[in-house]
């Protein structure tokens, strides 16, 4: 007894519903929906490929750029040296040879190469 006066409650509840709201309204909102269904599926498969052959492009490119990036580093190690070196082959030079450089280019100087390794 219990069951059946809800079950009828339920079924007036839905009958109200249904006298609210248009059919055509209903019709064009399903319209719309599918609409925009097919456009998500639509860019969802252009993303698929565009990540598809990003994947695809750095798999191609990744080995080089891991071996420039190895070489630049050995480059730079190279070039340190060759700064220190250099900067102790003037030192010597200087102690040497005091008038040497003459124009005052034997002080000091700082490093005034950017630090590559900084963002």
């Amino acid at each position: 007894m219990e069951e059946e006066s809800i079950r009828e409650a339920s079924n007036e509840v839905c009958r109200e519903f249904k006298t609210l709201i248009d059919e055509r309204d209903l019709d064009s909102l399903k319209q719309l929906q599918l609409l925009i269904l097919g456009r998500l599926q639509d860019s969802n498969a252009v993303l698929s490929h565009f990540n598809e052959n990003s994947e695809n492009c750095f798999a191609e490119v990744s080995a080089d750029f891991s071996r420039n990036t190895r070489l630049l580093k050995s480059m730079k190690l190279d070039l340190d040296y060759i700064f220190q070196k250099l900067g102790s082959m003037k030192a010597k030079i200087l102690a040497t040879y005091p008038d040497a450089f003459p124009d005052g280019s034997a002080k000091e100087v700082l490093d005034r190469r950017p630090d590559l390794e900084m963002p």
